[in-house]
């Protein structure tokens, strides 16, 4: 097979050559070229139409994210692998959002990076060890907030339907059938329900859902 060709994009000419003297050991990937900056980067993709780009965030004229986005646009197949010292949310999700095909900081090691090449290549998306973990906190501590935006998050979600449904003036009866439940399940239902909530009766239940902006559905 031939070697994969990155292209090396970093405004340090002293980290591009280091790059570079640790790819020359590496038999399966072959540096097609060095750029200084965005802009250049985006210019000899074009012409040198590496297989990997090699992208760092801070860089003269163009910005790496611009630079990702135009060379996303340009040439698709050309994976843009990041390569930087920012690990701020913001600087991940704007390559994210850009096209970039991976994450990955500076203080990768060697074999880190070549499989991070080797997947950016295939297709794959790839994310260093640290960038991931912060990619799976913001997107649970997301999850976990628009769980507590919700009314009722003490509500398991089954919970919540047999409660949409009382809020509409729904029998016991009429909600096991929209649900596919026995009538035993469903009283059980509005048992837990009524004790989650701190109410004593059905109608108390209702009012209090009705308040949160539930059961405002037209009924079929």
């Amino acid at each position: 097979m031939a070697p994969i060709s990155v292209l090396v994009a970093d405004d340090h000419p002293a980290y591009r050559a280091g790059v570079g003297a640790l790819f020359a050991t590496v038999d399966q990937i072959r540096v097609a070229g060095e750029a200084g900056s965005g802009e250049e980067a985006v210019r000899l993709a074009r012409s040198l139409e590496p297989d990997v780009v090699l992208m760092d965030l801070q860089m003269p004229i163009v910005n790496g994210i611009e630079a990702t986005r135009q060379l996303v646009q340009e040439r698709p197949e050309t994976a843009v692998l990041v390569l930087t010292m920012l690990e701020d949310d913001d600087s991940v999700f704007a390559a994210m959002r850009a096209g970039a095909r991976g994450y990955l900081l500076k203080e990768a090691g060697r074999d880190e990076l070549v499989r991070a090449i080797e997947a950016a290549a295939s297709g794959e998306s790839i994310f260093g060890a640290a960038i991931a973990r912060r990619i799976a906190a913001f997107f649970s501590g997301a999850a976990d907030a628009a769980v507590a935006a919700r009314p009722f998050p003490e509500l398991t979600q089954r919970e919540r339907e047999v409660l949409e449904h009382i809020a509409r003036g729904e029998s016991n009866q009429a909600i096991a059938r929209r649900l596919g439940l026995s009538d035993k399940t469903v009283r059980n239902n509005v048992s837990v329900i009524l004790d989650k909530l701190q109410v004593v009766d059905r109608s108390q239940a209702i009012v209090r859902a009705r308040r949160s902006g539930m059961g405002g559905e037209e009924r079929r």
